[in-house]
């Protein structure tokens, strides 16, 4: 059956958008991922046309908490729901994108946020954080599986709204040459500077008041998600660039990970995941994610580790 409101005549699945046995069902399983959310929102934040978008069309300073919330059931809804809520939560982001235009007084340049160009930056962004910081976080995930789980995500981008035209990187190689054909395009705009600024200590309105004990441990997740960032968006922030915070950031980040696979998985596990566990019974895999790449180990081998971008 065709599938109403979605762009280009693409359809889902009754069954959902992925299933068991897919790599998008490893990698977002794993509790790292609100770290590679938080960092991916920091290199969001360097291109001006999308922080324009967020600064004027969206409630971050007064309500961060929701925006986190919204966009953990989105990725939540499109990786494990059924067909139903993956064109739900889809037509949902659309909706709201038909709306986000105007100009950003940066740069003077004008904006949308169904702007191709602007929707592959933030599913670049996003997919690319997802997989680096889980496989620093020591996600054993081999460099075939990684390409395999960005060629998934490509439909997730064609479902918000990128055309068939557009290229979407679908590979660590290909990510890697998009990254450096924008990073020109990218500064840190006054709107940048103060959602990073809010992002460490968020303002705490009705309930959220009871989070204020929280707020030293939250302000260094997000320095640890800062540190997680590539050395030249680091520099771009006025951070140092060494790689010894290259090397300290992944130590700290498999630290988090592993205190977190020994809590219940509850604590951190999303409701989409618990249901389509539900869902599948016993043909879904145990996605406890268990599998850890070897102590002093690199996320990737030399044999399979994609061109470095410039740093």
């Amino acid at each position: 059956m065709a599938d109403g409101g979605l762009p280009y005549g693409l359809r889902v699945p009754d069954e959902g958008l992925f299933g068991p046995g897919s790599a998008s069902w490893e990698v977002h399983a794993d509790p790292s991922l609100l770290l590679g959310g938080l960092r991916a929102l920091l290199l969001q934040a360097l291109h001006p046309l999308a922080m324009a978008g967020v600064a004027q069309h969206s409630a971050f300073r007064e309500d961060p908490w929701g925006r986190l919330y919204r966009t953990a059931f989105f990725i939540g809804a499109v990786t494990y729901g059924t067909g139903e809520e993956v064109r739900e939560a889809v037509g949902r982001v659309r909706r709201v994108h038909e709306h986000v235009r105007g100009t950003d007084p940066a740069t003077g340049r004008p904006y949308r946020a169904d702007d191709p160009d602007l929707l592959v930056w933030v599913h670049a962004t996003e997919v690319g954080s997802f997989l680096d910081v889980a496989r620093r976080a020591g996600l054993a995930v081999s460099g075939a599986r990684a390409d395999a789980y960005l060629r998934e995500q490509v439909a997730v981008a064609r479902l918000v709204g990128v055309p068939p035209d557009v290229p979407v990187p679908d590979s660590r190689r290909a990510l890697d040459a998009y990254v450096t054909r924008t990073r020109p395009e990218l500064q840190v705009t006054p709107a940048a500077r103060e959602a990073v600024r809010l992002a460490f200590v968020p303002p705490l309105h009705g309930r959220a008041v009871l989070a204020a004990p929280a707020l030293p441990a939250w302000g260094g997740l997000m320095g640890l998600a800062m540190a997680l960032l590539p050395p030249w968006a680091r520099r771009m922030y006025g951070l140092p660039g060494w790689r010894l915070t290259d090397r300290t950031a992944t130590l700290e980040a498999r630290a988090l990970r592993a205190a977190l696979l020994r809590v219940p998985r509850s604590w951190w596990e999303g409701p989409h995941l618990v249901e389509a566990r539900r869902r599948y019974g016993p043909a879904a895999p145990d996605l406890t994610p268990a599998r850890t790449a070897g102590p002093g180990t690199r996320a990737d081998s030399p044999a399979d580790a994609p061109p470095a971008a410039p740093r």
